[in-house]
């Protein structure tokens, strides 16, 4: 084997390990390993702690920890303090966890969508919208503007996708900087 050879292998193998080790994005600094799930890795991240919060009064944590695939939009810290004053006490009240459910399904889909899928399916429409539906049964719309993915609810709210495509065990999870809200 040559230098040249040598070096080209070795070359290739760290670009390959490094773009393997660099494939999955850290959330607030925090790193999210694909071999978790959505639960495992969301729990890691300091800027989701109000979503944890919420899915755990919701008592969605074993559905989210479930074989999926699904698709979250999860929204950070600041999307709900954003929310008018007292949305977010009111909703993690025990009373009032069939409705904290309808909003946080309102950001789950079925299945394993990538930022690229998103972006595909909203070339392909007429409108430019991709036009979808949330596990809630809620419809969600989906549009590229300027290079960045927007997600709309159905009030015409839009949350853009801050860190795309962070591979989980059971599907993937876009962050968002606002919160989707149901009608």
């Amino acid at each position: 084997m040559t230098f040249k050879t040598l070096f080209a292998a070795s070359t290739a193998a760290i670009a390959l390990a490094t773009a393997t080790f660099a494939a999955n994005p850290t959330v607030g600094g925090a790193p999210m390993l694909e071999e978790r799930n959505i639960i495992e890795n969301a729990v890691n991240s300091p800027i989701h702690t109000t979503l944890v919060a919420a899915v755990q009064a919701a008592e969605l944590v074993e559905t989210l920890q479930g074989e999926g695939p699904f698709t979250v939009f999860a929204p950070v810290n600041d999307a709900f303090a954003a929310l008018p004053a007292g949305t977010v006490e009111t909703l993690l009240k025990p009373e009032n966890k069939a409705m904290l459910q309808k909003v946080l399904t309102a950001h789950v889909v079925a299945g394993d969508w990538s930022s690229a899928d998103i972006i595909a399916a909203t070339k392909k429409s007429r409108d430019g919208f991709y036009h979808f539906n949330a596990v809630s049964g809620d419809a969600l719309s989906a549009k590229v503007v300027k290079g960045n993915v927007y997600i709309f609810d159905e009030s015409g709210n839009a949350a853009k996708v801050t860190v795309a495509d962070v591979d989980q065990s059971n599907g993937v999870i876009h962050v968002v900087n606002s919160v989707l809200v149901p009608k």
